[in-house]
């Protein structure tokens, strides 16, 4: 990074939810109990998935990958908001606010590329059910997961160089409760007409393009399911494919809602309040969604408890 390049702050203050001061310690507790939730939960599906033979296949493989990558998620950015909460020091460094965006946009990516691989899982499986253990290998299992993690990672470190380059002269309030990228653009003094062409081009590869490929396999799927004119068939599909389609609403609804979709000037405790939710809300869920709507997720967890 050049001299006259690098940025005049040494720090930015996160001001955080748009909270009252005397109910602070309501949502402190409440999301630190979000958080452990988060964290738990997620480890659960893990340790189930490993303690069980049963599980050993291609959805659980993914599914393990996404506990994991949501534990990070909100590991990233929900611990220094609690802080922040508890001990009023709003200051993050500005090298620690620079990982900070680096780490969310890689877990946010990599999300995005696991649930994606999920989908098409559930696409060989239904529409092509015979063909399954010859398409749905391991060698191709690992390749995704390994994709999904180098893409993400590359998304993530163009988007960290370009913001890192940037000078931030005079204001170093975020109204946010991270370091969002978005967020700190607007606080640059420097040109960012590069950082919001490579955000466009990214987003639409990274979250877009994963998106469109979602809906393509459940267009495929739903076609099959009804070519069949059995329920039980019906029933089963949409009992293997609930749960996924649950955590595809949620966690891209919130990302097209607050980024994709066109915004007022005055929508930034909106903007919040979406983050939040596929933050902190959609991590928190993923145990609840794949144990209670899976059969073999609830059978494993009372062999585990017995």
């Amino acid at each position: 990074m050049r001299p006259e390049n690098q940025s005049s702050v040494s720090e930015f203050l996160l001001l955080g939810l748009p909270i009252l001061p005397e109910q602070q310690g309501m949502f402190f507790l409440l999301f630190l109990g979000m958080y452990l939730t988060t964290v738990l939960g997620n480890l659960l599906i893990v340790l189930l998935i490993q303690l069980d033979s049963r599980l050993h296949t291609p959805m659980y493989f993914f599914l393990s990958h996404l506990a994991l990558t949501d534990i990070s998620f909100s590991s990233v950015t929900v611990p220094k908001m609690l802080m922040n909460m508890q001990t009023q020091h709003l200051s993050i460094p500005y090298e620690g606010c620079i990982s900070q965006t680096y780490f969310f946009i890689f877990f946010a990516d990599l999300d995005s590329f696991l649930i994606t691989s999920m989908a098409y899982d559930r696409y060989v499986a239904i529409c092509h059910p015979l063909h399954y253990t010859t398409i749905m290998r391991q060698s191709l299992c690992v390749m995704l997961v390994a994709g999904s993690w180098v893409i993400a990672c590359a998304c993530a470190l163009l988007h960290t160089l370009l913001l890192a380059r940037l000078s931030f002269c005079a204001d170093h309030m975020l109204p946010h409760f991270f370091c969002d990228l978005g967020t700190l653009l607007k606080l640059s003094c420097s040109d960012t007409s590069l950082n919001q062409l490579v955000i466009f081009t990214a987003g639409l590869m990274a979250i877009m393009l994963p998106f469109l490929c979602i809906l393509v396999s459940y267009g495929h799927i739903g076609v099959t399911i009804f070519q069949v004119p059995s329920t039980k068939g019906i029933c089963k599909a949409l009992s293997t494919c609930g749960s996924h389609l649950s955590v595809v609403t949620l966690y891209y609804g919130a990302i097209i809602g607050l980024y994709f979709l066109p915004s007022s000037s005055n929508t930034n405790d909106k903007n919040i309040i979406a983050s939040v939710i596929y933050t902190v809300v959609t991590p928190m869920l993923n145990p609840f969604i794949y144990s209670l709507r899976n059969k073999d997720m609830k059978g494993t967890l009372r062999k585990l408890l017995s």
